[in-house]
C-alpha cells in the first residue's frame, strides 16, 4: 500500500528542502502539490513530480470559491490513482503555504489511505518573526478562501504544534535563542536537521544525495501517524502543553491555578497578557461561566477565545460514557476533590519573558477571597465581560 507523508509550513524554502530530501532519500517516491496561488483565476494547479522533474500537471476547479475545498476534493482521488498504479512506495503531499496539516491529514485518512507521517518544515531564524506577525493571510496573498480570516501568526503556530516531526533547516541566520524558542514551543517534536540544497564541492558542482530510506528524515516521516491521537493532542482539554523551561534567553511559564477568573478584571487585562509572550495557549475558567471550559490561543498579539464544551465536573455521571477515553484520562490526572477538572492551565513562551510580572498580572485577575467565598450563584451574577468575544 502507498504511504502518504504530509509536509507543510509557511517557511517555503524549508518546506521545499524537506520535500527535496524525501525524494532523494526514498526510492519510488513522488510529490503531489496543489498550488493555491492561482485560485483568484478560478483554478488550483496540481503537479506530480519525482526527483527528475514534473511527471504530470492538471487543474482542479474551485469549489464554492474555496481553494482548500478544491484541494480536498482533488487530493484523495489523485492519491488513490497513484496507489492503484502499484509502482510507488511513497507519496509526499507538499501543502501550499497556509494550508494546515491537521485538516489534510484527516482528509487523507478518511479517504482510506495510510498517513505515515506529518512534517512541518521550519527555518528557526523565522520562528519569532512569524509568531509575531499579526497580519491577516489575505494581506500577504496567502488566504485559502475569500472568507479566510486567519493570521500569519496563528496559522504558523498551528502548523508547528500539530506535526510530530519538525524538519529544521540548517539556517546560518539562526542563533541559540531561535533554536531554543523552537524547542520550547514544541518540546515533544522530533527535530530533524535538513540542508537547503544538494551538497556541492569547492567548485560548486552539485552531488545528489544517495537514496536511503534509513536517513533521519525518511525514518521519521515513515514511522507512523495516528490521526485521532494527533487531534486529541490539540484539544484544549487534553493538549500536551509545554513544560516550564528557561534557557538561552527564552522562557516558558506554566501557570496553573484552582480559582476562577473575575470576568471584568481578566477582560481589562487581556491586551497586556496577550502581548506578554510570543505564544500562549491553554484552557481557563471564568467565574460567570463556571461550567464552561474555555480555550486560550494567542500569537502575534492577537487572542482567540472559544468555548470547548463543558468541564467534565459539570456533567452528570451518565454522560461520562460519551466522553472520549483520552479526555477522561486527562481529567483524572488533573482532578481536584472540590472543583474536578475546572482550573486555569495557561502556558506562555517567549524570549525575554517577564515571568514575575506576568504572574502578578494573572493573579490579579482571579477572584479575591471574598468573591470566591460567595459561591457559584454569586459568580454567575458577575458582569459577563466575554459575551462579545464568545459571540453570545
Amino acid at each position: 500500500m502507498l504511504s502518504v507523508v504530509i509536509v507543510g509550513g509557511l517557511h517555503a524554502d524549508a518546506r521545499k528542502a524537506a520535500v527535496r530530501q524525501l525524494l532523494a532519500d526514498v526510492p519510488g517516491s513522488v510529490v503531489l502539490h496543489h498550488d493555491l496561488a492561482t485560485a483568484a483565476a478560478g483554478t488550483v494547479v496540481r503537479t506530480i513530480r519525482d526527483a527528475t522533474g514534473i511527471l504530470s500537471a492538471g487543474e482542479a476547479p474551485l469549489v464554492n470559491d474555496c481553494a482548500c475545498c478544491a484541494l480536498r476534493d482533488d487530493l484523495v482521488p489523485e492519491l488513490r490513482r497513484l496507489d492503484a498504479a502499484g509502482t510507488l512506495r511513497l507519496a509526499v503531499v507538499e501543502l501550499w503555504d497556509s494550508v494546515e496539516p491537521k485538516a489534510m491529514a484527516e482528509v487523507v485518512a478518511a479517504g482510506g489511505l495510510t498517513v505515515t507521517g506529518v512534517v512541518t518544515a521550519v527555518d528557526p531564524a523565522l520562528v519569532l518573526p512569524y509568531l509575531g506577525n499579526g497580519d491577516d493571510l489575505a494581506e500577504r496573498g496567502l488566504a485559502a478562501a475569500a472568507t479566510d480570516q486567519r493570521t500569519v501568526a496563528d496559522t504558523f503556530a498551528r502548523q508547528l504544534e500539530y506535526a510530530p516531526v519538525l524538519a529544521v533547516l540548517d539556517s546560518p541566520e539562526a542563533d541559540e535563542e531561535d533554536r531554543e524558542l523552537l524547542a520550547q514551543l514544541h518540546p515533544t517534536a522530533r527535530r530533524v536537521p535538513i540542508r537547503g540544497g544538494e551538497p556541492t564541492d569547492e567548485a560548486g558542482t552539485r552531488h545528489p544525495v544517495r537514496p536511503s530510506a534509513h536517513s533521519p528524515l525518511a525514518r521519521a516521516a515513515l514511522a507512523g501517524f495516528d490521526v485521532e491521537s494527533a487531534a486529541a493532542a490539540q484539544h484544549p482539554a487534553c493538549a500536551l502543553l509545554p513544560a516550564e523551561a528557561d534557557a538561552h534567553g527564552v522562557a516558558t511559564l506554566v501557570w496553573h491555578r484552582r480559582r476562577p477568573f473575575h470576568p471584568e478584571r481578566l477582560y481589562e487585562a487581556l491586551e497586556d497578557i496577550t502581548c506578554a509572550a510570543a505564544r500562549s495557549r491553554g484552557r481557563f475558567w471564568l467565574a460567570d461561566r463556571p461550567d464552561v471550559l474555555l480555550h486560550w490561543d494567542a500569537a502575534g498579539g492577537a487572542l482567540c477565545v472559544e468555548s470547548a464544551g463543558p468541564w467534565l465536573a459539570s456533567l452528570p455521571d451518565a454522560a461520562w460514557d460519551m466522553v472520549p477515553p483520552v479526555r477522561r484520562a486527562a481529567a483524572a490526572l488533573d482532578w481536584h476533590p472540590e472543583h474536578g477538572d475546572c482550573c486555569q492551565h495557561l502556558v506562555f513562551t517567549s524570549p525575554g519573558l517577564d515571568r514575575d510580572g506576568l504572574e502578578r498580572l494573572l493573579e490579579s485577575c482571579l477572584l479575591t477571597d471574598a468573591e470566591y467565598a460567595a459561591g457559584r450563584d454569586a459568580w454567575k451574577r458577575l458582569p459577563p465581560a466575554f459575551d462579545t468575544l464568545l459571540e453570545v
